[in-house]
């Protein structure tokens, strides 16, 4: 057995006319669905009885007194009540019907026109319509929802590139706020130039992008690497009006693998140290008492002391080459303390300050004041320190080289930039800085900046390396502010 179909309709009206004859019309078409219909003629009893929204359809009256049918549906609305209006008024009017539709009415009739057939169909479109929009606003609130609660970054941009929208793990991620998001291009937040155009000419061209690895910008600079998602938002007909994307943070990651690789490459070199260190020590000592033996034979003359000497620095050296490539490669064992950065840089450059002047470099340092305080091994990362502005300054050129050292704090981290004017160093060299034996110096060991990141790593602290050939280089570190600190 079918169940009968009930429509509770509402009426306000100031003519119990009107009452009786929409009474009569409902009556008409009872059938599988019957009509039942309440009436008002005040208009703030009408209201209240409206917004308790127990009435499937409400038939508001254009003429109520003092007051009208527009004003009606105003204070419905107002009051977030999203019962299906329908205006009736008793002759035809463009203007009202184009303000009662923009004021939220389902339709609008003139009664000189209606019949039973005619208020039946206007309010089941009222009805159905009304079903509708509650259904997409419970699809949108479902949307949003899930927009709004991802954890990865989600972003919409329209077809110039230019933000619609983003969720809050954006803004997190990127440091903008949604104003901030809403005056800026896709464009922005691209480090590099010639990723954001082929992120643009694959997404554009092809309608959808998955897992293009980029380098995207933060708000206070720093650089994170990404993963971006993309694909077309179409409309009714087909047409491409934007597009829509997720965004995956590679950033703790990539840190990770090469974290990972570069403990890897210092245990393989110290199993190459301890292995030489064993094989070349054994023979060193037999050659040094050999050495003194043999002194004590021989007939001192200046000759003969002189090779005496090459002899014995000769074997010191290698002994100091053995012993500086087990230290690069040892984890650093810290007697932390909690230090300003900047007077550990300022001692460092004391050290550095005849070779500075020797080879007429300008030295600018600009450090924060106030700087948040660090836990940090000072002899350790003097040694660190020193490494770098060694190396800045003999990349620079006698008489024309500026050293810059800067220091200041964003949120939770204190960072501080080694950079010069120096040669600068090739883009495919910058990956192999680090790495053991490597080294663009005659006579170099390349364990320098090999034991620096050692030093840096055992701090917890990052580092990353930007040049330019030609215009120089910038060693960039970055560390945790010390805990305690409000």
């Amino acid at each position: 057995m079918v169940k009968q179909k009930s429509i509770k309709v509402f009426l306000i009206d100031d003519d119990e006319d009107d009452f009786v004859i929409v009474k009569d019309y409902l009556s008409e078409l009872n059938g599988s669905t019957t009509f039942s219909l309440d009436w008002e003629a005040d208009f703030n009893k009408a209201l209240d009885t409206v917004c308790t929204q127990q009435y499937n359809i409400c038939l508001v009256d254009y003429r109520l007194g003092e007051k009208n049918g527009l004003d009606f549906i105003r204070h419905v609305r107002k009051r977030d009540c999203d019962t299906p209006l329908i205006l009736l008024t008793g002759k035809g009017d463009r203007e009202i019907d184009y303000q009662a539709m923009k004021l939220g009415a389902s339709d609008y009739l003139i009664k000189t026109e209606i019949d039973a057939s005619m208020l039946g169909r206007s309010i089941r479109y009222a009805i159905n319509h009304s079903n509708s929009i509650k259904e997409l606003n419970a699809k949108e609130e479902k949307y949003r929802s899930l927009f709004e609660r991802s954890v990865d970054a989600i972003y919409m941009i329209n077809k110039e590139y230019l933000f619609l929208d983003v969720n809050d793990s954006m803004m997190r991620l990127l440091g903008y706020t949604k104003n901030e998001f809403l005056k800026m291009n896709m464009k922005d937040i691209f480090q590099s130039e010639d990723q954001y155009t082929y992120y643009h000419s694959r997404l554009t061209k092809e309608g959808h992008l998955k897992d293009l690895e980029v380098h995207m910008v933060k708000k206070d600079g720093a650089n994170i690497t990404c993963l971006i998602n993309g694909i077309a938002l179409n409309d009714n007909l087909g047409n491409i009006y934007g597009y829509q994307g997720i965004i995956h943070d590679l950033t703790m990651r990539k840190r990770a693998e090469e974290e990972l690789l570069m403990a890897e490459k210092l245990t393989m070199t110290g199993q190459i140290a301890r292995s030489m260190a064993h094989e070349v020590r054994n023979p060193l000592t037999n050659l040094n008492l050999a050495l003194e033996q043999l002194r004590d034979e021989v007939v001192d003359e200046d000759d003969t002391a002189l090779y005496f000497d090459i002899i014995r620095r000769n074997a010191d050296r290698i002994e100091q080459l053995i012993t500086e490539m087990l230290k690069s490669s040892k984890p650093k064992q810290l007697n932390p303390e909690v230090r300003n950065i900047n007077d550990v840089l300022n001692e460092t450059l004391e050290m550095t300050n005849d070779r500075i002047k020797l080879r007429g470099i300008k030295l600018i340092k600009n450090f924060e004041e106030d700087l948040p305080l660090v836990s940090l091994d000072r002899e350790q990362l003097k040694t660190a320190f020193l490494n770098i502005i060694i190396n800045a300054i003999e990349a620079m050129k006698e008489g024309e080289g500026i050293l810059n050292v800067e220091t200041n704090s964003n949120g939770e981290t204190v960072m501080v930039c080694i950079a010069d004017n120096g040669k600068g160093i090739p883009r495919e060299e910058i990956k192999k800085l680090f790495d053991p034996f490597f080294t663009g110096k005659k006579g170099g060991m390349g364990l320098g900046l090999t034991s620096t990141q050692n030093i840096i790593n055992s701090h917890h602290a990052r580092i990353n390396v930007e040049s330019e050939l030609g215009k120089g280089t910038a060693f960039k570190i970055s560390f945790l502010k010390h805990f305690s600190q409000t």
